[in-house]
């Protein structure tokens, strides 16, 4: 059930947004290789989370464009999460992660579905309502959902910034083990988080945002909290993050 056809990457080209007289980003560029897993940071307001819904067509910038590696549009390869899990109260956590089938007016792929539940350890919560999951549970869930979708491009907006230190460790593990094989952009503002899980890591400026793409982090994530290039990693990261907001 695992795919392993080869995943596009994600060209950023020239892209410039303003709101009016204020310059968020001008002439933007970098690129994401296909199957890695790439945390972008920056200061509050930086405008992370506007290219990331610009990215995911959610939004559109003033000008510039985005561009699959694979030449084919990126629109429709696209799975999202956010900070909020977004669960349906009124729906069982089955239904919750089958709902982009029913949206769409499809058959549910529940054997698809059940695998994800197995994975993600909620096999015996499928017929739970929400309100009955712990948070890491109902992100879990997310997670589920997200994977559901089959995409081979997956946007994270701070996924696990609500839940507590030893939950979100566990999640990010899970995250980072299930999403091996697809092109991912994270935003945090979390540098162990950036480094314990990517492969690489963009860093944007304030306004109007540049982008520093030059970390590389060796070995392959999600790596242990002690591992000594997390650790160096991190160090050089949080001191980056500090000058920048100055």
């Amino acid at each position: 059930m695992i795919m392993t056809y080869p995943r596009p990457g994600i060209e950023v080209r020239d892209l410039t947004l303003r709101f009016g007289s204020r310059v968020i980003f001008e002439k933007l560029n970098f690129h994401i290789e296909g199957g890695t897993f790439v945390a972008m940071l920056g200061a509050s307001g930086a405008g992370k989370t506007s290219l990331l819904k610009i990215i995911a067509g959610l939004t559109t910038a003033t000008s510039g464009s985005v561009i699959a590696s694979d030449g084919l549009p990126v629109s429709g390869r696209i799975a999202y999460m956010g900070q909020q899990d977004l669960l349906y109260p009124w729906l069982s956590v089955m239904e919750n992660i089958t709902l982009g089938s029913r949206l769409r007016g499809e058959q549910a792929d529940l054997t698809w579905a059940t695998h994800l539940l197995e994975r993600v350890g909620l096999d015996s919560h499928g017929n739970d309502r929400p309100a009955a999951l712990s948070g890491g549970m109902r992100q879990r869930a997310a997670i589920a959902r997200t994977l559901y979708e089959r995409q081979p491009i997956v946007l994270m907006d701070e996924p696990f910034s609500a839940l507590d230190t030893l939950t979100r460790t566990t999640i990010q593990t899970l995250a980072a083990e299930l999403l091996a094989d697809h092109t991912v952009l994270l935003i945090t503002h979390d540098p162990m988080e950036a480094c314990r899980l990517s492969h690489r890591l963009l860093v944007l400026s304030r306004h109007p945002a540049g982008i520093d793409d030059s970390h590389h982090i060796n070995g392959q994530p999600p790596r242990a909290p002690d591992d000594p290039f997390l650790l160096k990693s991190q160090a050089a990261l949080l001191q980056q993050l500090v000058r920048g907001a100055e």
